[in-house]
């Protein structure tokens, strides 16, 4: 975990941002299990123990702020905004056990987006998302070993 709050103070301080003691917890947050998303909700209340005035609004920007930079992901999950660190660079898309939650990055051929452009003429692609959910290998075989 201390290696990804390190590599996201980098970020930040490459690009001429402060880092604060708020901004390495929200870090810590998402840092603590990468391989998972957080309600953006339960970020919040975190680190409102401490900051209590901290607003939501701050918190979600610093996280939009965040996903620009290449630290975290960002998705909307029914009616909840999550929260992931980021774990490659690159576009990727996702697996997520619907039993534990682990997400796990799939690798692919990128889309293109030029394609679908031609088959909605007048759009234009801004952005795109891809998960694929289900019961992960290791749920699997936990399931397999309870019966």
């Amino acid at each position: 975990m201390d290696k990804l709050v390190e590599r996201a103070q980098a970020v930040l301080k490459k690009h001429h941002l402060r880092w604060t003691k708020q901004r390495k917890m929200m870090i810590a947050a998402v840092a603590a299990d990468p391989t998972r998303y957080v309600d953006i909700t339960k970020v919040d209340q975190y680190l409102r123990r401490d900051y209590p005035g901290l607003s939501h609004n701050t918190i979600y920007r610093n996280f939009k702020e965040f996903e620009e930079l290449g630290i975290v992901e960002l998705r909307q999950h029914n009616d909840q905004m999550q929260v992931k660190y980021r774990c490659d660079p690159v576009h990727h898309h996702h697996f997520i056990c619907d039993r534990c939650g682990r997400v796990q990055e799939i690798k692919m051929m990128p889309i293109d987006d030029a394609f679908f452009e031609r088959q909605l003429p007048g759009i234009k692609i801004t952005g795109h998302s891809f998960e694929l959910h289900g019961i992960c290998a290791q749920c699997r075989a936990a399931q397999a070993g309870d019966k």
